[in-house]
């Protein structure tokens, strides 16, 4: 199977023949119906997993250091992007850094296992084959990024591919849009920042490794990173027992 890097852009060209924008577009609407904005990522992600050969989707801001997982179909999904998180490789990460559609259509073989070699592994001991990521953005301003997976290798249809550029769209509008105009007026957090409250924990756990360790916000993240992966563990897992104080850096009980 091919698999590589989309760069057309965030949204893809114009509608072919015989395409299924309508059905598709009708189904996501329906999924949306009556959402308040925090609902958008989760209903979208249910959504794609209905109308597209996926068996999960996810939704991950793009942050400093690492990616901040914000909403996921089920627990493999939420596994999935947290395991990026974790080794600090995986199609989602490229897709963020380039901001462009990045396609890892057979991670069992081949160039995707050479590209992303730990996560790989990692992802297909998981039961997971394939994985797409598409950026969430405007222009040239990436935030965030929409990420589907599945257990056999493939590759998505072009068609199939406009369904999930559509999705990607009604996420940034939401991510970009909604979130500040809506919650600005009443003075309250900004809700996407509710649904990221997993990452102020991964920031304590840093800032905690940092002050053990007299190490910088990089080396304390590598440090926390590599910890998670000798474990077997996720960096949130062990972001939460440092800031429990179950675990510390400095050799100190």
């Amino acid at each position: 199977m091919r698999s590589g890097d989309d760069r057309e852009g965030f949204f893809g060209g114009a509608p072919g023949p015989g395409d299924d924008r309508a059905p598709a577009e009708a189904v996501i609407a329906e999924g949306l119906r009556g959402a308040r904005p925090e609902e958008v990522p989760g209903r979208l992600c249910a959504a794609l997993v209905d109308l597209l050969p996926v068996s999960g989707a996810s939704v991950c801001l793009r942050s400093e250091g690492l990616p901040v997982r914000i909403s996921a179909s089920d627990d493999a999904a939420s596994y999935l992007a947290e395991l990026q998180a974790t080794v600090g490789e995986g199609p989602g990460m490229l897709a963020a850094r380039l901001g462009a559609t990045v396609l890892a259509c057979d991670l069992t073989a081949g160039h995707d296992t050479q590209r992303w070699p730990v996560f790989a592994h990692q992802a297909t001991a998981a039961g997971v084959a394939a994985v797409y990521a598409l950026p969430l953005g405007v222009d040239a301003l990436c935030v965030g990024t929409l990420e589907l997976y599945r257990g056999t290798p493939g590759e998505l249809t072009e068609r199939q591919l406009r369904t999930a550029r559509r999705a990607a769209w009604l996420l940034t509008e939401a991510l970009v849009t909604l979130p500040w105009k809506e919650n600005a007026e009443r003075g309250d957090e900004p809700w996407v920042c509710g649904l990221a409250a997993d990452h102020d924990e991964i920031n304590q756990a840093v800032g905690m490794i940092m002050a053990q360790l007299g190490a910088d916000a990089a080396d304390a993240l590598d440090r926390l990173r590599g910890h998670a992966f000798v474990l077997g563990r996720t960096v949130l897992d062990v972001a939460r027992d440092v800031v429990a104080r179950r675990t510390r850096f400095d050799g100190d009980l």
